[in-house]
């Protein structure tokens, strides 16, 4: 991928300081601090995170704990304070946080129903300048495979604000996947029901069903099709485990094709899911999907990998109208 020097340095910026453009989208210290306000059993342990939890370390400061690198052990620390009565949210870096600590979750947090709630950062091309090891794009297929685990996807800094308030009513361990590449998708905190996908928009030729940051390229690519006479319905799914078989039924019902959109592999994503349900229940229809090949990935600036691969709004476009045109 090309890039300019200044434009690296921006990016490289943007990964670690708070004054950057990835925390300024996702808000997520400012919102962890305001979770810690509502609820005193909140306690949050960082995996060398802790530049973007300012507020919470002045607002809270004998409810942070800094473990650094060292992933594996934060999630331990964390079943160990969740048995003893607290709400642990433990901040790590995607491709470390779920990724490395696949066993410790499975075996620490779900086999034992602990309400640890996983919130990772930078998930999917978000560090592809910082080389393939830094990319997290099998993270929601692992997730998928571990029973009793809840996976959320927020589409924006709104959804985000309405799931991390879910997680703490959850009987059990979340993975809050943030992405960082997201486009405004909702004006206010939206309803959030577990296990459901919103609807956002109504449609009857094609359903485009994005998760993350895909959410936003399906509404823009939405609005677009309008214009060309294509009336396309939009959900979001914010969950991707419990996933809302219900609704994928009715989308191949109600309209011509479904369109997947996300920034993870083709394999074991959301994609994927949507396959299943089909498959299970019999049900042919037209069906795309704009994911990460299962290929060695390329390494650049984020913006221009998520161009490279499709997950933009001009990508889900042309995909779109080639589903409906020609089936592909």
């Amino acid at each position: 991928m090309t890039s300019t020097t200044t434009d690296r340095s921006a990016a490289m910026e943007d990964v670690f300081s708070d004054e950057g453009q990835a925390s300024s989208l996702n808000l997520l210290g400012r919102a962890m601090a305001e979770l810690a306000d509502r609820h005193d059993d909140v306690v949050v342990i960082s995996a060398d995170l802790g530049s973007a939890l300012s507020e919470l370390r002045e607002r809270h400061p004998s409810r942070y704990v800094e473990l650094g690198i060292a992933e594996t052990n934060t999630i331990s620390v964390a079943a160990g304070l969740a048995a003893s009565g607290f709400r642990p949210y433990v901040v790590a870096f995607a491709p470390f946080g779920m990724i490395k600590c696949a066993e410790q979750i499975r075996t620490d947090l779900a086999a034992t129903m602990m309400p640890v709630t996983l919130v990772t950062r930078l998930s999917g091309l978000a560090m592809g300048y910082f080389g393939a090891s830094h990319h997290a794009v099998e993270d929601l297929a692992i997730a998928r495979s571990i029973t009793n685990l809840t996976v959320m996807t927020p589409a924006d800094n709104h959804a985000t604000l309405g799931l991390l308030e879910a997680s703490h009513e959850s009987a059990g361990p979340v993975l809050l996947r943030v992405s960082e590449a997201t486009a405004p998708v909702y004006s206010s905190v939206p309803d959030l029901t577990r296990g459901r996908f919103v609807q956002v928009r109504e449609g009857t030729d094609l359903t485009i069903i994005g998760t993350g940051a895909g959410v936003g390229c399906a509404l823009g690519a939405a609005e677009a099709l309008q214009e060309q006479g294509i009336s396309v319905a939009v959900l979001d799914a914010a969950y991707i485990k419990p996933f809302d078989a219900a609704a994928v039924l009715e989308a191949a019902a109600s309209t011509r094709a479904i369109l997947t959109v996300e920034e993870h592999s083709e394999v074991g994503g959301l994609g994927a899911a949507v396959a299943e349900v089909l498959g299970r229940n019999g049900v042919a229809t037209r069906l795309g999907s704009i994911a990460l090949p299962d290929a060695d990935l390329e390494v650049g600036v984020p913006a221009e990998l998520l161009d490279h691969y499709g997950i933009t709004v001009e990508g889900v476009t042309r995909k779109a109208q080639a589903l409906l045109t020609t089936g592909g």
